[in-house]
């Protein structure tokens, strides 16, 4: 850890900032500015093609994982490419391993499709929440209780569980090979190939070498936009030093712990927890306090968050893992010396994935703005609804143009970088909605390279029917703009 004395900023709710948080800033590294100067030639050279398909989709996080499965039920050929060794993203080796909500504020379940069957095929010991009867409920008790586990939020309780990320990465992996998408692991996309004006597939780094991979329509789930960054897609990059969403961390798991004396004693001991966090922050500098995890025995820390370094950086990139790591072992040696249920624990996981909020979002043909959030009205092209911040807002449609770049052919892009503005990316980036608009995105690019059409000009009526017959929850254009907060949970 830098023995630096990192500057704290705390973060409370708001409107427009659903979670609270500490938020770190530490000017210091640990290695020196680097030195390179100049540039070398690298020459020209042929390319081999590895594979021609329908739909090529770039990453296989949350995003591409339901692009690859919903392109692959339109009887597209789709292959997906993911640069680790296996699916989910953050939300497996990121250890994202809380999925946030999926249910609006009177307990309906609004964002369905690959997130509703994907959580659905996970066996009962993979995934911990509350039962869907309890979904809407707003008794101060149940709030309570499920509010120490990630599951009730303004006093309500939500569908948002915690699951366990190897059973996650197998049964993404089961349905996509089920649905006959080929699976690519261990390559990286390097360079987009362009001509005209469109996309027509990506150039690669593998054990292989340097390959080409080439599609009719290709679906950016990169996370941050980076082949149609490097394909001259327009983005925006504008981000809040001192905001949560827009810092970074390796996630990590300590095990041997007892969670549910440590949230006893969270409950009902206030004063000695307000003490075991001022005690870290005096004691570590840099502190997280743990979450629960899809096992009572399992701890999970999502930091400490770091602000103020890019994950476009790789400098700043290399910075972060090497802190994160000596903050697990600090933060084990802390909670083992001072914390009710933590006198076994150990180090058990670190993420292989760095955790980043935020980088680049779409310049789109459209996008999702914070004005948008009062009005609850169902777009025109809405390919899915997002659950709002807060009771204060009713849902918030998502549109299809927030998936298309204004000005580049032969691509969508889906995740975290879909076209919104900064407030509204603080809840688009998270892994619930990041299956929603990978479900969109997979969809829309089947249709495409099924009709033989750009990707900007597929039927929406068409693709709304698709994605209502792969159980995407859509609304029609005219439906009422909200449910009111006591309206019935759905069945």
């Amino acid at each position: 850890m830098s023995d630096d004395k990192p500057k704290v900023q705390e973060i409370r709710q708001s409107e427009n900032r659903f979670l609270g948080s500490d938020i770190f800033e530490s000017g210091k590294y640990v290695f020196s500015a680097r030195n390179g100067r100049g540039s070398v030639t690298e020459a020209a050279r042929d390319v081999p093609v590895y594979h021609e398909c329908d739909v090529l989709v770039v990453g296989g996080g949350p995003a591409g994982t339901a692009a690859a499965l919903a392109a692959a039920r339109t009887g597209a050929d789709v292959v997906v490419m993911e640069r680790y060794n296996h699916l989910g993203g953050l939300s497996t080796g990121g250890v994202v391993i809380w999925i946030d909500r999926m249910t609006d504020w009177s307990g309906n379940l609004v964002i369905k499709g690959f997130a509703e069957e994907v959580l659905a095929r996970l066996p009962d010991e993979g995934k911990a929440g509350p039962d869907r009867a309890l979904w809407g409920r707003r008794d101060d008790a149940l709030a309570k209780y499920w509010r120490l586990r990630t599951s009730a939020f303004h006093g309500i309780v939500t569908w948002a569980p915690t699951i366990d990320p190897e059973r996650l990465k197998l049964t993404s992996q089961e349905m996509l090979i089920e649905a006959g998408v080929r699976i690519v692991y261990h390559s990286w996309a390097a360079v987009p190939v362009v001509e005209d004006g469109a996309v027509k597939g990506v150039i690669f780094e593998s054990k292989e070498g340097r390959q080409a991979l080439m599609a009719k329509v290709t679906v950016d789930c990169t996370g941050d936009g980076d082949v149609f960054a490097r394909a001259g897609a327009g983005f925006e990059t504008d981000i809040e030093e001192g905001d949560v969403h827009h810092s970074m961390n390796t996630g990590f798991m300590l095990g041997g712990v007892d969670m549910q004396t440590w949230l006893d004693f969270r409950l009902n001991d206030e004063k000695g927890f307000s003490e075991i966090n001022q005690l870290g922050r005096e004691t570590l500098g840099f502190f997280q306090a743990p979450y629960v995890s899809w096992r009572d025995d399992i701890a999970l820390f999502l930091g400490p968050r770091q602000s103020g370094l890019s994950a476009l950086n790789v400098d700043d990139m290399t910075e972060v893992e090497i802190r994160s790591h000596r903050f697990m072992q600090a933060h084990c040696e802390f909670f083992r010396r001072h914390a009710p249920g933590f006198q076994n624990a150990y180090m058990l996981l670190s993420a292989p994935q760095l955790g980043v909020r935020h980088t680049r979002r779409l310049g789109g043909l459209g996008r999702i703005e914070r004005g948008q959030w009062s009005s609850g009205q169902a777009l025109p092209d809405e390919v899915g609804v997002s659950p709002s911040m807060s009771p204060k807002f009713p849902v918030i449609s998502v549109p299809y143009s927030a998936l298309v770049p204004a000005r580049l052919n032969g691509l969508l892009a889906a995740g975290r970088h879909v076209s919104c503005d900064a407030n509204s990316h603080g809840f688009m980036r998270e892994i619930p909605q990041c299956w929603l608009t990978g479900h969109a995105a997979g969809a829309a690019a089947g249709v495409a390279a099924n009709r033989g059409v750009h990707a900007r000009d597929v039927d929406i009526a068409e693709l709304q029917a698709t994605l209502r017959k792969q159980g995407v929850y859509i609304r029609d254009a005219a439906e009422a703009p909200a449910r009111a907060l006591d309206a019935p949970v759905a069945g």
